[in-house]
């Protein structure tokens, strides 16, 4: 349900942006939110309070974000309030900020790998990523992980890339369990 909540108001929202042409100030003013959210656990804590009543919570969102945030905004809260569904607020702040992204060509690229990368291995996987897919640019996570033992595991969006020794060994062993002698 949460999902469908998303995407209902983080279309709309892209919608309004986008009719407006405003994306780029919608987009940072999402990040932003989203970023309150979730380093602000006391303010989540109070819009979902069942003792606080809606009136109250509208009052508190437009004393907070009237003049911060692009009005649009500010009247998509106080409506997810009215309709209590103040806990999805990070969910379509992010949802939103993924259909921004998607529309700017920018992925992201989660990177797995035994070792260390320099930056030169970075680059050099940043630029191959870029060769294949439909992203004009990145936002690159690297990770150590020493069960791969070599290789890499790199993830994009659903799309797994596995090239690391621990699967092909584990992909070696299950062929080798179902031969018959």
């Amino acid at each position: 349900m949460a999902k469908l909540v998303s995407k209902t108001y983080g279309d709309a929202l892209f919608a309004v942006a986008s009719e407006e042409g405003r994306m780029d100030e919608f987009f940072e003013a999402a990040v932003g939110l989203s970023e309150i959210l979730r380093t602000n656990e006391d303010f989540g804590k109070l819009m979902s309070h069942p003792k606080i009543m809606q009136e109250d919570k509208v009052k508190i969102i437009e004393e907070t974000f009237d003049g911060r945030i692009p009005k649009e905004m500010l009247g998509l809260l106080t409506l997810m309030v009215t309709k209590s569904r103040e806990e999805d607020f990070l969910a379509v702040f992010d949802y939103f900020v993924e259909l921004v992204k998607e529309e700017k060509k920018i992925g992201r690229a989660d990177v797995k790998t035994a070792i260390p990368l320099n930056d030169a291995q970075k680059a050099q996987i940043e630029e191959k990523l870029l060769a294949t897919t439909k992203y004009e640019t990145f936002e690159m996570n690297y990770e150590v992980d020493n069960s791969l033992i070599g290789g890499m595991i790199v993830r994009i969006g659903d799309r797994v890339i596995d090239s690391s020794i621990q699967t092909k060994l584990n992909n070696l062993s299950r062929e080798l369990r179902s031969i018959q002698v």
